[in-house]
């Protein structure tokens, strides 16, 4: 079964400092219908102005991986790590039994646009850490590239604490993808540009997104060109 989120759905917030779409019930946004699915529990789609950002704020208990699309993010932390990512890079924090931190946009001109999502860890009690990791952008190309995973196979997988993967896809116009798993695994796919066809039954648009059940194969489609996340999931 495919539901389909419309990015027109989100909730939509904006601070001057701050614009910034939820895909899940966060912070003012609450909908008791739309808390998690599986264990990913927050997806935000942020854009920071320049010189601005979350100043040091705890965390406890929670996987937060940030994506970049566009510009920089500086991530300090209470562990001691100090990194700036850009797209073509991706951060993972496990907060654990408590961590501090801070992102901000470094940049004097330019805003940052990236995406963060939370996950319930499989396993509570952690130690706080913190990874970044660079991946190929080449091998986005008509591909899946797997940025993170529970068990990363290569360097440029970033390590999660939950029985997941994320990939990301850079599908060219007329080409096709197909992903299998499991019947009682799950997909989520969010478009961040571009046109995308799941089953031939679902369309997508720009940052909309879908939530896949009891799909085992799943073909995915694009006329003009996406620009894709997927990630399979535990239910």
């Amino acid at each position: 079964m495919i539901r389909i989120d419309r990015a027109s759905s989100r909730y939509h917030a904006d601070y001057g400092w701050l614009k910034t779409y939820h895909s899940f019930s966060f912070g003012e946004y609450y909908d008791p219908n739309n808390i998690q699915f599986g264990p990913l529990r927050v997806l935000n789609d942020d854009v920071i102005a320049p010189l601005a950002g979350f100043g040091a704020h705890p965390h406890r208990e929670m996987e937060i991986v940030s994506i970049v699309l566009k510009g920089y993010l500086q991530h300090e932390d209470s562990t001691g790590h100090k990194a700036v990512t850009t797209f073509g890079g991706v951060q993972r924090m496990s907060a654990g039994t408590g961590i501090v931190h801070s992102e901000v946009n470094p940049s004097a001109t330019e805003e940052v646009n990236f995406l963060q999502l939370w996950f319930l860890p499989e396993e509570y009690g952690l130690t706080p850490s913190y990874e970044r990791v660079e991946f190929p952008v080449e091998k986005m190309r008509n591909a899946l590239l797997p940025v993170v995973a529970k068990q990363p196979s290569s360097p440029g997988i970033a390590h999660i604490h939950q029985d997941l993967t994320i990939y990301l896809s850079d599908l060219e116009a007329g080409h096709e993808l197909t992903f299998t798993q499991p019947e009682e695994r799950n997909i989520f796919v969010f478009v961040i540009e571009g046109d995308l066809s799941l089953n031939g039954e679902a369309d997508l648009q720009r940052r909309d997104a879908a939530r896949i059940t009891e799909t085992p194969t799943l073909r995915l489609l694009t006329n003009e060109g996406a620009r894709f996340m997927l990630i399979d999931l535990p239910n």
